[in-house]
């Protein structure tokens, strides 16, 4: 597994319920506004499984609705145990965060 996939897959479960938290999503309309942030290397048939994985942990619930423009979609949004869990990993975030980039691209000997 590549570097890039294993930290990807520790902070993956953050980014989506913060996409989640701020509109009720579906599944292939996730994978288009990670893509907007840049998560242009996420495959879609990894976020799939994160998503059941999510439910399953009662972070995130599903709900199909009806479309206008073709089949129900099942449409994706935060419980108050996402909501507290999404907080814990925003707090999480920053405290690991900026020790690391300060050690990652410290110039020098200090």
């Amino acid at each position: 597994m590549s570097t890039k996939s294993q930290l990807l897959k520790g902070i993956l479960e953050g980014c989506i319920l913060a996409i989640i938290e701020k509109e009720d999503v579906y599944g292939y309309e996730l994978m288009q506004k990670l893509e907007q942030h840049g998560f242009t290397f996420v495959s879609e048939g990894s976020i799939y499984p994160l998503l059941l994985r999510l439910q399953k942990e009662k972070l995130i619930q599903g709900e199909m609705r009806k479309s206008d423009t073709g089949p129900n979609r099942k449409y994706y949004f935060l419980t108050d145990t996402g909501r507290c869990t999404l907080a814990t990993i925003r707090k999480d975030w920053v405290e690991i965060s900026t020790p690391v980039t300060s050690l990652l691209f410290q110039k020098g000997d200090d």
